[in-house]
């Protein structure tokens, strides 16, 4: 497991899979870290060079100070992959992967095969809620904020039935530094991705979670509308949807990537 330098912030970097297959680099949610995706490995790997990151800020990456940006993010994804010596990618980023994924689509389109932005959005323009989440976690620490996150990241019938899933969940959430996971609510607040969408010329899919309350499916339908030969699907979960749905999800990711 590679430590990456990027621009002075050391990158945690799992890669699995054959060296001569085609790679897909993963990346992952707010206030999760790379293992967000263990359930596709089995299945990714045998098509792909699967290459999995922690975001600065994040699980064994560094935390420098802030202010972060999407391009940032973006600058990170390149200064991994340029390490690595790896020429093209695929992409797939779930909710804040697929905001740094836009952001790479637009400006080193030259770099991706094809695209999944998953669970994700390119601009809010109520700031609010962003703030307020930055206020509480400062006076309370994220601890204070598991119960509502997990209401947002997964179904009540899911949080009811997978009590392992959502304790790993959690576990994961609370072990985010919390220095790094308000730099990274800040770089979210402040985006707005809606210019670069139609210059984005990479294959793309956008997946939605149908129950999704934190990016919605209107908001994917306005990723698919304004992205040129966008495709959408839509899966039965809430946001963290290839954890919700792994099989449905995985399926959906590879009959786009491999046709």
């Amino acid at each position: 497991m590679p430590m990456i330098d990027a621009d002075g912030c050391p990158i945690n970097v799992q890669i699995d899979g054959r060296d001569d297959a085609p790679v897909l680099m993963l990346s992952n949610s707010l206030g999760t870290n790379l293992h967000m995706w263990d359930a596709q490995v089995p299945e990714f790997t045998k098509h792909f060079r699967l290459v999995r990151y922690d975001r600065r800020g994040h699980g064994k990456s560094g935390v420098p100070n802030g202010p972060y940006s999407m391009e940032r993010f973006g600058r990170d994804v390149l200064a991994i992959i340029d390490a690595l010596k790896i020429d093209k990618i695929n992409w797939c980023g779930l909710s804040m992967g697929g905001m740094v994924g836009m952001w790479l689509g637009a400006n080193a389109g030259n770099r991706l095969n094809k695209m999944v932005l998953s669970n994700t959005n390119c601009h809010y323009a109520d700031k609010s809620p962003w703030g307020d989440r930055i206020k509480t976690i400062r006076e309370k620490g994220l601890q204070s904020f598991v119960g509502t996150n997990m209401e947002r990241w997964f179904t009540k019938g899911f949080r009811e039935r997978s009590t392992p899933e959502i304790a790993r969940f959690t576990e994961m959430f609370v072990a985010t530094n919390p220095d790094g996971y308000i730099g990274c609510v800040e770089a979210i607040r402040d985006m707005d991705h809606r210019d670069l969408l139609p210059k984005t010329k990479v294959p793309t899919l956008i997946i939605a979670g149908k129950d999704d309350p934190a990016t919605t499916v209107v908001q994917a339908e306005y990723l698919r509308d304004h992205i040129p030969g966008a495709k959408m699907v839509v899966v039965n979960a809430s946001h963290i949807s290839n954890v919700e749905q792994p099989q449905e999800y995985t399926k959906a990711v590879l009959d786009f990537l491999l046709h």
